[in-house]
């Protein structure tokens, strides 16, 4: 990412340092292996597995390094109990033309459209931040159409 200001949930900073440790035990040992494995084989300037082996290799190391940098940098928020307005890590039900939606506010380092997180610095959660059930909200979406939506509730 461009932006040297992470934000991120606790559950967010929690994730980031399962993958890490993961990676830097569990992985990187695979990895090695592989390349162990793929340098058997003999003459290295012509084998696929162990280009395929050192590539992912690197993949990883440079997840390493991406990982270790956010965690490193990041400003880990702590979300309210009690609060009427949409903050970082709050859980927001909103009415979008009809449709219920489920949104949950976090950094932009956590940030899953798949999974219903989606970014502070987004179109949508900027929209959000700081607003109270029963708000509408108008914002324009990556297409440039314009959003409405409604907070449902607000849930941290």
């Amino acid at each position: 990412m461009a932006n040297d200001n992470y934000v991120l949930t606790q559950e967010g900073k929690e994730k980031l340092e399962e993958e890490l440790h993961y990676l830097e035990t569990e992985k990187r040992a695979e990895i090695g292996e592989r390349i162990k494995v793929a340098r058997e084989f003999g003459d290295i300037s012509e084998n696929s597995e162990y280009d395929d082996a050192k590539n992912e290799q690197g993949m990883m190391e440079a997840r390493i390094a991406e990982i270790s940098r956010i965690l490193s940098e990041a400003t880990v928020v702590n979300t309210p109990k009690r609060s009427s307005k949409v903050n970082i890590g709050s859980v927001v039900t909103v009415d979008m033309n009809g449709r219920e939606r489920v949104f949950t506010i976090v950094g932009g380092a956590e940030s899953d459209a798949a999974e219903g997180k989606i970014s502070n610095e987004s179109p949508v959660g900027q929209a959000l931040l700081g607003r109270k059930k029963g708000d509408e909200v108008t914002t324009t979406g990556p297409t440039g159409r314009d959003i409405k939506l409604t907070i449902v509730k607000i849930e941290h």
